[in-house]
This record gives C-alpha cells, sequence and structure tokens, in this order.
C-alpha cells in the first residue's frame, strides 16, 4: 500500500513537472530518464546541453544545432525546431513554439504560446506556388534580459534589445530598443522601462538652473549690447549689424522668455510701431527695413511672411495682437491647393514649410482675433494627403543636403499648424525616424552645422513627435541631455548665445538657443528648472479657440 501512494505521488510529481517546470530540483536533472533524454536529443538534434538545464519529457526538439545553457529549461509541449542556441537562467514555458534561426540570450522568460518565427516562406513569385517557393532565414536574435509575455508573435528578421518587455499578445515585426516596453499588433514601443519613475541626471537638472540663472541676470546686458542709436540690431553670420524688425521682435521674446519686458520699452509706441508693419490690404508683414521688389507678390516675401510670426507673436508677447485680419491666407480651396502646390517642396522643403508655417500662424491669428472660413480644414486635409509615410515628412531630400531640407521644412510646418493648433502629426514614428536619421547624418551636427536651426529643427519635432509615442525615446533624450550639457559653454557673458561656432553673440541666437534649451528640457520634463519659457515663436502649448 505505502509502494503504491508513493508511486502516485512519485506519478504525479512528474506530470505536474511538465508544466510547472520551475520547480524542478537537481534530482530531477539528475535522474536517469533526464539523462537519457539529453543524451538521446545530442545524438539525434544536434544538442549541446549544460548539464544543469532541463528539458521536459514532452517537449518537443527537432533541431538541426540546439544549445541551452546553465540554469536554464524547455516546459512541456513546446516545440523547438531549426537552429536555436538559447543562453543561460532561460525558460520556455508550455506551448511555446521556437522555429528557425533563433539567438536568445541570458535571463530570458518566454511565455506560453509564444512563437518566435526565424524563418519565412518565399511568396513574391506569383506564378510559383507557395509551396515550391523557397524558405529564407535573416534569423532573430533576442538579447539578455528580455521577457517575452503570452502568446506574442515574433517573426524573422527582428532583433529584440536587452532587457526589453514585449506585452501579451504582441506581433513583433521590428527591432525593439534596448529596455523599452512595446506592445501592440504591429507592436510599437509604449515607453522606456523606469521612464514613468525616473528623474533627470542631477547634471542636466544643474546645468539648467545655473544657465537659467546666469541668462536671467545677463539678458537685460545681452539686449543693451544689440542696440544702435535706439534700435534693436543683430550680428549673425557676417557679424555685421543690420536693421530688422526681427530684432525688436528677438528682444521682446527675450524679456518676455524671463516674464519682464525691454528695459526703456514704451508699450504703446513699440505696439503702434510693430501694428504699422501690418500690410491692411494682404495683412502680411513685409519688413519696413528690407521691403520686397514692387512688382513682388507679398506672399512669395520670405520676410513677409515670416514676420506674420515674429511681429504677430511680440504683439501679444506685448499683450495687444495684429491690426488687422490676414486676408492673404483666406482662400477658397483651389486657390491654396494651388499655392501649397507651387512651393518648393523638391529643392527647398524648408522654404516650403517655412510658408505653411506663416499660413497657419496667419489662420491662428484670423480664428483668435478676427474671423476666419474654412481655410484653415483646407490646409490641413492637403497636408494630411501630401505627408510621405515613409519619411513622415513633406517635401524631397536633395543630392546635397540628405534630409536636412525636410527636416527643417517639418519643423517650421508643424510648428504653426499641427503643434499650434495641438493636433497629432499623421506618421510620427516615421518623422522620429527621418529626424534621428538626418542627425546621424550630420555627424549630430558637429563643428559648423551645430547651430541654433538645426538643434530647433531636430528638438522641437522629437517634442511634439513624443508626446504620440514613445518610439526611439532613449535616442531623443540623449540629443536632448546633450544639448543641455553643452549650451553653459556656449553662453558669452553679457553677450548671450552666437547662431553658430564661430559667429558672433546676437537676438537671433539668443532667443533660439534659450528656446532650444527649453525644447529640450520639456522633453526630458524637467523644463521646471530651466528660468526661460518662450511666449511667442517657441512656446510649446497649443493654443484653445475650440479648433
Amino acid at each position: 500500500m505505502n509502494v503504491t501512494i508513493k508511486d502516485d505521488e512519485i506519478a504525479r510529481r512528474a506530470d505536474r513537472l511538465q508544466f510547472v517546470t520551475w520547480e524542478r530540483t537537481q534530482e530531477d536533472i539528475d535522474a536517469p530518464a533526464h539523462r537519457a533524454r539529453c543524451a538521446r536529443l545530442a545524438r539525434e538534434a544536434g544538442a549541446e546541453i549544460d548539464p544543469s538545464a532541463y528539458i521536459a519529457d514532452h517537449a518537443a526538439i527537432y533541431t538541426e544545432r540546439f544549445r541551452i545553457g546553465s540554469d536554464s529549461y524547455i516546459a512541456a509541449y513546446a516545440i523547438v525546431r531549426g537552429d536555436v542556441e538559447i543562453g543561460e537562467n532561460c525558460s520556455v514555458n508550455s506551448y511555446a513554439h521556437l522555429a528557425g534561426k533563433i539567438s536568445i540570450g541570458s535571463h530570458v522568460r518566454i511565455a506560453s504560446h509564444t512563437s518566435i518565427m526565424g524563418f519565412n516562406h518565399g511568396y513574391e513569385d506569383p506564378d510559383i506556388l507557395i509551396s515550391r517557393q523557397p524558405h529564407e532565414s535573416r534569423g532573430i536574435v533576442i538579447e539578455d534580459d528580455v521577457w517575452i509575455g503570452a502568446n506574442v508573435v515574433i517573426l524573422d528578421g527582428v532583433t529584440i534589445g536587452r532587457g526589453a518587455v514585449i506585452a501579451a499578445g504582441a506581433t513583433v515585426t521590428r527591432d525593439i530598443p534596448p529596455y523599452m516596453i512595446a506592445g501592440g499588433v504591429p507592436a510599437k514601443p509604449i515607453r522606456r522601462r523606469g521612464a514613468s519613475r525616473a528623474k533627470p541626471e542631477a547634471g542636466v537638472e544643474a546645468s539648467l538652473r545655473a544657465l537659467g540663472e546666469r541668462a536671467g541676470a545677463e539678458w537685460r546686458d545681452v539686449l543693451a549690447a544689440n542696440r544702435r542709436d535706439g534700435d534693436y540690431v543683430s550680428r549673425e553670420a557676417d557679424g555685421e549689424a543690420r536693421a530688422s524688425i526681427r530684432h525688436l521682435c528677438d528682444a521682446i521674446e527675450i524679456a518676455g522668455g524671463f516674464g519682464a519686458r525691454p528695459e526703456g520699452l514704451d508699450l504703446e509706441p513699440a505696439v503702434a510701431c510693430l501694428q504699422a508693419v501690418q500690410d491692411p490690404e494682404t495683412g502680411l508683414f513685409p519688413d519696413p527695413a528690407q521691403p520686397p521688389a514692387p512688382d513682388k507678390p507679398q506672399r512669395d516675401d520670405g520676410l513677409a511672411l515670416y514676420n506674420v510670426l515674429a511681429v504677430g507673436y511680440a504683439l501679444e508677447v506685448l499683450g495687444s495682437r495684429p491690426a488687422h485680419r490676414i486676408s492673404a491666407v483666406e482662400l477658397d480651396a483651389p486657390a491654396l491647393c494651388g499655392w501649397l502646390e507651387s512651393l518648393p517642396w523638391q529643392t527647398n522643403a524648408w522654404g516650403a514649410g517655412a510658408a505653411v508655417d506663416a499660413i497657419g500662424t496667419a489662420l491662428y491669428f484670423n480664428a483668435r482675433y478676427f474671423e476666419t472660413d474654412r481655410t484653415r480644414e483646407t490646409l490641413l486635409g492637403w497636408l494630411a494627403l501630401n505627408a510621405d509615410r515613409s519619411t513622415g515628412l513633406w517635401g524631397h531630400a536633395t543630392a546635397a543636403e540628405g534630409l536636412l531640407q525636410p527636416v527643417n521644412g517639418f519643423y517650421r510646418l508643424t510648428r504653426g499648424t499641427y503643434a499650434q493648433f495641438g493636433l497629432p502629426v499623421p506618421h510620427a514614428e516615421a518623422a522620429i525616424n527621418s529626424v534621428l536619421a538626418n542627425v546621424r547624418n550630420y555627424d549630430g551636427f558637429a563643428g559648423a552645422t551645430y547651430t541654433a536651426c538645426n538643434l530647433l529643427d531636430t528638438i522641437h519635432p522629437l517634442l511634439i513627435c513624443q508626446r504620440q509615442t514613445d518610439h526611439r525615446r532613449a535616442e531623443a533624450e540623449a540629443i536632448a541631455r546633450a544639448i543641455i550639457n553643452r549650451a553653459p559653454e556656449r553662453w558669452v557673458e553679457g553677450r548671450g548665445f552666437a547662431f553658430a561656432d564661430g559667429q558672433e553673440p546676437g537676438l537671433q541666437g539668443t532667443e533660439m538657443w534659450l528656446s532650444v534649451i527649453h525644447l529640450a528640457a520639456k522633453l526630458l520634463k524637467c523644463d521646471h528648472e530651466f528660468a526661460f519659457v518662450p511666449r511667442g515663436v517657441h512656446r510649446t502649448e497649443a493654443v484653445g479657440l475650440g479648433l
């Protein structure tokens, strides 16, 4: 009787161990039946099984080559076939299916009913039956410390980075970055592990505080250094001072970012001066210091368009507004689409995006202070239909500059439309890929390309896209962190920031760099540490208006 009870207990334990395989003991591993099973797999399946690993009795191992490291196990009814390598302290639970060429690191957990398919059928030639088309195998790599949830499907060619977590039910069709939590069909990054709880490094916070305090103490000196005969000027590329209404606007924005106004600015005359720039007929803002040619339409003049932003927002910072409705942008659908299609998307996507920025901003002013028709809907509809799904951008790369033109144009275009009105961009993940590729192609904007413009046109797109997705967030955060850590060395005492290395500090460079730093801090969720908050062209909060 006692013998029968003991035999029943042994049988129940053997059955339980098929599915609760983590309960295995050294005695189970050293059992004659298990050692015989491992020896058979070595002969028949090309297996190299560590002496401390465990293969359940009903696991199906049909491989050409198979390696499993120490303290790993495979539970019952898991299927392993092909060329499979599993590292140390890994678990493959019941009914998981591993097939093809697969390399799995150490400390990996694979839940039940997961399918990891390291091969694929050919299917492209419609004249050949799929059953007769060749297989291909690019292979799957799963790095160390990965958790793969139940019912996950991982397709051939994928690499899952170290420390990643794949949520239950996901279908993984492309690489997952290290330490990223991914889910969905197809799987997309959700957030980086620990990101919701992580705090910015103390070094970043300290840099922001120190630079904010320094700029807050010296911005009045910066404005004074760029004033000549009562007018604001700015010296950028060649060091020569030039008059432009933009420089007054930059001075107003710098002061406004610190919650103040330029010293000596008389409010009513300043507002009157800015409002007088606007052409009552078109509503555009031709620069009084650099007016367009008499035979040139104002909408073809870059300054008349840019000053919609520069002058319009400066008026808002001063608590005022444009004096006239901007009628030049209030066009019917055929006329507006014709204008958009005439822009130089193939050769100068930055310029095309700048025009859209001005159109969107003009529509914002009209909606807020005057009246607008259905023009905004036409604009956004045209943009949605003409966005490139593969790059997430508008316009074309060029042979000379690569993605620089469409990436910089993306910043301008989305700033005045999607970001301003609080709308999601059409293809956020593709846009992130393009922005990061552009950074990589320019070596992180080293040397002469490390300018306020190139960094602004990088960090603002990353910020607005990261509001929609955590796709490649770690890389975006690394760029933001690098910008902040390099910023203090660029500040020139009492003179502010130069637009680019080798240039004179000026108003444009100071306003843009302060805004870039704020945007980088905002991406890292530590903008509260920086004293400067853009309130005009580079503000980050969308407007209401019920749009």
